[in-house]
C-alpha cells in the first residue's frame, strides 16, 4: 500500500475533481465515492486530513471503505 505523508495527503481534499481520502489510525481510505463526503466535507471535517479524532467512536464506519494506505 501507499505510504501518504500529512503533506502528500494534502493533495486529497475532494476539490477540483481530485480524489478525497481521509485517515483513520493511520489508514488512508478513499471517500471519493462516498454520498457523504460530497466535494470532501462531511461535519465540519475535511478531505486531505487525519480526521481519527472526530472517528473515535465511529471507526466501525471505516470497514466498508476502501483503504488505500498508510499514514507515516
Amino acid at each position: 500500500m501507499k505510504k501518504f505523508t500529512k503533506e502528500t495527503l494534502s493533495n486529497y481534499n475532494g476539490k477540483n475533481d481530485r480524489p478525497a481520502y481521509i485517515v483513520g489510525n493511520g489508514t488512508v481510505y478513499d471517500v471519493t465515492n462516498n454520498f457523504h463526503w460530497t466535494n470532501g466535507e462531511y461535519h465540519n471535517m475535511m478531505a486531505g486530513q487525519d480526521v481519527s479524532f472526530n472517528l473515535t467512536n465511529t471507526s466501525d464506519v471505516l470497514v466498508h471503505i476502501n483503504k488505500v494506505g498508510s499514514y507515516i
